[in-house]
Order: C-alpha cells, then structure tokens, then sequence
C-alpha cells in the first residue's frame, strides 16, 4: 500500500514539475513582489528606521523570506483549483491510483518551487550586502523551520483550492497572509509600535518566526521563540492537514 502511494505519488509530481519547467513565470513572478519588496525598504526607507542591526538588509530578510513563501502557495490553490474545474480529480478517480497522491503531489511541487524563489531571494539579497554568521547548523536549521512554514501554509492552501468558485478566489486567501509580516518585527522592532499594535505584533506567529530565523543568521542563541515558532507551524500544520483531507473526501469521495 505504501509503495503503491508514493508510486503514484512521484508520478503525478512529475505531472506537476514538467507543468512548472514549461511556465517558468510563475517562479518569476513569485520571486519578484518579495525583491521588490527587499529593494525598496533597503534603498529607500532603509536609512531612516532604527533597527540596531548594522545591515537593514540582515534585520529585514526573515521576513522577506516568510512573504516569498505566502506569494508562492497562492499558486498552489490557483493549480488545484484549475484541476478540479477540468475534471483532473474525477479522471483520475476512475484510475487504480491512491486519491490522497493528487494532493500531495501538488503539496510537494509547492516545496520544490518556493525552494527555488527563496534561494534567487537570498542570492538577490547577498548581492545587496546580507551576510550571515551562522554556520552549516545554523543554516540547516533555518532550511528546516522554512520547509515546515512552507508545509503547514501549502496544505493550507489546499483548502481554497479545492473550495474556491473561481480562479480569483482560489489565490485571494493569500493576501491577508502577505499583510501579517507586515504588523510583526519584520520590518521594524516591535517595541516602536502603539501599544494594541505591538500586543498583537508580539502574540501573531510571523514575529516568533522572524525573530528564530534572524537570530540564526547572525550566529545568536534563540531563545524561546524557536519553540513558539515551530509550535506555531506544527499546530498550523496538523489544522490545515485535517481540514485538507476533510474537504478533499467531502469534494471528490
């Protein structure tokens, strides 16, 4: 049973990557709002916030990273989305295929694409000056608390895919995702916020997860917020996953 799934599962992953290999656009695309991004508050509103730090460009890539990841699992719902309006889902019902390997198929070119937009991020960013103190551990566990953001928000992403009526409402889920780095310590320290601003930028789990990954870039303890961040991801993780697969045999059975 088990070989039978991951069969059937590196079958329609192949599907999928040859479906990315022939739109390269939309790695592009994904990859272009976050530079922008990185471009315009490192040259642009770099100089006048105080952030401690003595390259904006170290204190702003955790977050930058995080948006790359939001902008890339829209495409994920908006995949889904176009499959199970074209009768994917159904053809492949009346095939001897595990119905779980559709999903995950697409789960797992989610990770292969956003792997690819956040190194051309961190490429970019090294050429603006981002340099890092942390060693192969450090970069490792990095690595690893952005593939388990990435997962919990790709199964995530499952759900308006499957649920949306139309192709505007299968990726629309994301933009209040891409707003939250934005009331977090992302951009700017917390401490300088008002206060029910700054309650709600300290308690959301964009700041916990910013906070780990820079400290891990510059060679600095962690502290606690490693384990609320990766509580974050995991409780996020495992609510998407069930909500996922509820939704999947509620639609195709």
């Amino acid at each position: 049973m088990t070989r039978h799934f991951l069969g059937d599962t590196a079958a329609l992953l192949g599907r999928s990557l040859r479906h990315i290999s022939r739109s390269p656009d939309t790695i592009i695309t994904t990859a272009i709002m976050p530079i922008a991004f990185l471009l315009l508050f490192v040259y642009v509103f770099g100089g006048a916030i105080e952030t401690g730090s003595d390259r904006y460009v170290n204190y702003l890539l955790p977050g930058i990273l995080l948006i790359t990841v939001v902008s890339g699992i829209s495409y994920t719902a908006y995949r889904l989305f176009l499959d199970l309006k074209g009768g994917i889902f159904e053809r492949f019902q009346s095939m001897p295929i595990a119905r779980s390997a559709v999903l995950w198929a697409h789960v797992l070119t989610s990770l292969v694409a956003n792997l690819i937009s956040l190194v051309v991020v961190v490429l970019v960013a090294l050429a603006m000056g981002f340099r890092s103190g942390a060693g192969v551990l450090g970069w490792l566990a990095v690595a690893g608390i952005m593939l388990l953001f990435t997962l919990a928000l790709t199964w995530l992403a499952v759900i308006p895919g499957l649920t949306a009526t139309s192709v505007d409402g299968a990726s629309a889920f994301s933009y209040p995702l891409i707003l939250l780095p934005f009331v977090s310590s992302a951009f700017v320290p917390t401490d300088t916020m008002p206060g029910p601003v700054r309650a709600f930028a300290e308690h959301q789990p964009v700041t916990s997860i910013v906070n780990t990954i820079r400290a891990l870039f510059a060679g600095q303890p962690v502290g606690g917020d490693i384990w609320t961040a990766l509580a974050w991801c995991a409780g996020l993780l495992v609510l998407a996953y069930a909500g996922a697969m509820a939704v999947h045999h509620r639609k195709v059975g």
